[in-house]
């Protein structure tokens, strides 16, 4: 029996595709451009929020080993740009919200007629004028009455002084100040009420302000009477020696007294002496009781 060569021998395996390949001729095909490289990620489109939308997942090319950690991690950063994109957009309306609120007055104004505008700033005009004139009004009135005020006090001042003087010079008033202390002494009892009234009469043609004779106020109506050794001043009894506290100039009081011919003179020739002592401090502390005029009353120029 002859065997068949062919029957188990091994046969050659075909190649890919089906097709033996020609050894002798080259490959011209020409590899297809249309055909996407798999192994390059595609650009991310960018949506309308300037975020690119997530790459498709999709396996991995044969041989890349580095595109599934690129997935992975660009998977990782998007929820962080999210947050970080939530936050500005709140800031941003934060700051729209009062630039808003703040221009809001001006867009009301814009949207306005000319007309209205016109009478707005009519309106405002006004008011100030109004305002003015009432600020105006209360300096005037702030103004007078500081006037006011300062012309009272001022006259109550000059009314106080006025007072003061009169009760001087009427004797209602204690008073101080320079002047002289005489001492009429007469022994002899001999000093008349004549000589005394000479006395205050000389003082007060000396410029004498005020004074008194022991212990009685001299007044324009004092009084002096009664015989030598009983005199007496506006009623009240005084006995010698006679203390006549004055106030006044010191040297015309003391030169009026001294003249020749007056008060130390006339009482010398009585057998009396008048002793002048010139002082800068000079109290006068009788008081005069105050005179109620029982016909005269004031003029209120009716």
């Amino acid at each position: 029996m002859t065997e068949d060569p062919s029957v188990g021998r091994r046969s050659d395996p075909e190649p890919p595709g089906g097709d033996t390949p020609d050894p002798q001729t080259p490959d011209t095909q020409t590899p297809d451009t249309q055909t996407p490289d798999t192994r390059t990620p595609p650009t991310d489109p960018v949506g309308a929020d300037g975020v690119g939308e997530p790459e498709a997942a999709g396996p991995p090319a044969a041989g890349d080993g580095g595109g599934g950690a690129t997935a992975v991690g660009r998977r990782r950063r998007d929820p962080l740009a999210a947050v970080l994109i939530g936050v500005l957009t709140l800031l941003l309306g934060f700051a729209f919200a009062v630039q808003v609120r703040s221009t809001d007055t001006d867009e009301q104004l814009a949207g306005l007629r000319e007309e209205d505008l016109v009478r707005i700033l009519d309106d405002l005009s006004a008011r100030e004028d109004r305002l003015r004139q009432e600020i105006f009004d209360q300096r005037g009135a702030l103004s007078q009455l500081g006037s006011s005020d300062s012309a009272a006090a001022a006259a109550l001042a000059e009314a106080e002084q006025r007072a003061e003087a009169l009760g001087i010079l009427n004797g209602t008033v204690a008073a101080r100040g320079p002047g002289l202390e005489v001492v009429i002494r007469d022994p002899a009892d001999r000093v008349t009420a004549g000589v005394v009234l000479n006395a205050v009469q000389e003082l007060r043609g000396a410029g004498a302000e005020t004074m008194q004779i022991d212990d009685v106020r001299i007044g324009v109506s004092s009084a002096i009477t009664g015989e030598p050794g009983a005199l007496e001043i506006d009623g009240e009894p005084v006995e010698a020696p006679y203390v006549i506290r004055v106030i006044g100039s010191p040297e015309d009081m003391s030169t009026a007294l001294s003249i020749p011919g007056g008060v130390s003179a006339t009482v010398n020739q009585r057998r009396g002496s008048v002793e002048i002592t010139p002082s800068q401090d000079v109290v006068v502390d009788a008081l005069r009781p105050l005179d109620t005029p029982q016909y005269a009353e004031p003029d209120d120029g009716g």
